[in-house]
């Protein structure tokens, strides 16, 4: 119902930005809460944020004051700005839909594949 796809990953320095997208497809996407999460091997899947259909947004404190999650419903599309990067930054982010559940944990029905984001010292 619907289908998520994550761009925008790379490598980048300590310090440095990167704006991460995923791109959704379905009907009732503009009703769904939207998340980013991240994995690194042997680690756990981490919710790094959230916005629902009204464009609240929730934060891990990881994250706080360094990234922004936005959403543009006419795009279909949304974005994780990330500043101020950190070596622990690095990961593999997916972006994760669904119609009701909205916290920064696992539960989410729909995710991307991910895109990788490297960051270096």
């Amino acid at each position: 119902q619907v289908q998520l796809v994550e761009s925008g990953g790379g490598s980048v320095q300590s310090g440095g930005s990167l704006r991460l997208s995923c791109a959704a497809s379905g009907h009732r996407y503009f009703s769904y809460c939207m998340a980013w999460f991240r994995q690194s091997p042997g680690r756990e899947r981490e919710g790094i944020a959230t916005i629902d259909r009204d464009g609240l947004t929730k934060y891990a404190d990881s994250v706080k004051g360094r990234f922004t999650v936005s959403r543009d419903n006419i795009k279909n599309t949304l974005y994780l700005q990330m500043t101020s990067l950190k070596p622990e930054d690095t990961a593999m982010y997916s972006c994760a839909a669904d119609p009701r559940f909205c916290q920064l944990s696992a539960g989410f029905a729909y995710w991307g594949q991910g895109t990788q984001v490297t960051v270096s010292s």
